[in-house]
């Protein structure tokens, strides 16, 4: 599969088959994946894989402390102004109606439990790279975020789906506890990982993107 193709074909996967994903495939996809662009070279990530017991002593961690206060040790927004919001309230069907106790119970469920892929690969960024004394090192996010994409779309190539969750490394002390990540690395972000299950309904649905002219203009060109 070509480059344009993957791109067009990557979307976020919700619901996986169980099958477990070979490791040799995985460390395939993150190997080649490295390639990845960033400021001088300072490659500013590594990654924890997770999967079997290990991943399952995890999301029976998040299920078990539930919906709190997140504690999440990479800044979430706090709060979406226009033209954004909009773009959410797009997601949710037009006849949606007010979502009960138990359908957030559920989501959240499947949320913690990585829409049953049986691997997420976890990004893990230097502290000391990512806090510095005069402030937040944003472009080790930026670069990181190069990587991440390169991980997706190979990941989409070789057949399998992903999924970019925040919502996976909101208790970082549980992911740390259970791989035993030192403290000096930031658990920022978890990328789930599996093949996806193209019979649930879930996975059939694609989000718009904003068209090219309203979002793209040229300068200095004829």
């Amino acid at each position: 599969m070509d480059v344009i193709a993957a791109i067009k074909k990557r979307k976020s996967i919700r619901a996986f088959k169980p099958d477990p994903v070979p490791k040799g495939l995985l460390k395939k996809i993150v190997e080649q994946a490295l390639r990845a662009p960033s400021w001088a070279n300072t490659q500013p990530w590594e990654f924890a894989i997770a999967g079997g017991k290990k991943l399952k002593e995890i999301q029976d961690g998040f299920i078990k402390r539930g919906v709190q206060e997140p504690k999440s040790e990479v800044s979430r927004p706090y709060e979406f102004p226009e033209p954004y919001m909009a773009r959410i309230r797009a997601l949710q069907p037009k006849d949606r109606k007010e979502i009960t106790k138990e359908e957030w119970d559920a989501r959240t469920i499947l949320n913690f439990g990585h829409y049953g892929a049986p691997a997420c690969i976890y990004l893990l960024v230097g502290k000391s790279f990512y806090q510095q004394s005069k402030g937040i090192n944003v472009w080790s996010m930026y670069d990181s975020g190069s990587v991440v994409q390169n991980i997706m779309l190979l990941a989409t190539s070789y057949g399998l789906g992903t999924i970019a969750q925040a919502q996976a490394v909101i208790y970082p002390d549980i992911i740390r506890k259970v791989l035993g990540i030192p403290g000096n690395k930031v658990i920022a972000l978890g990328i789930s990982i599996g093949y996806p299950d193209w019979k649930n309904p879930v996975n059939k649905s694609r989000t718009a993107r904003e068209p090219f002219d309203k979002v793209v203009k040229f300068y200095g060109f004829r």
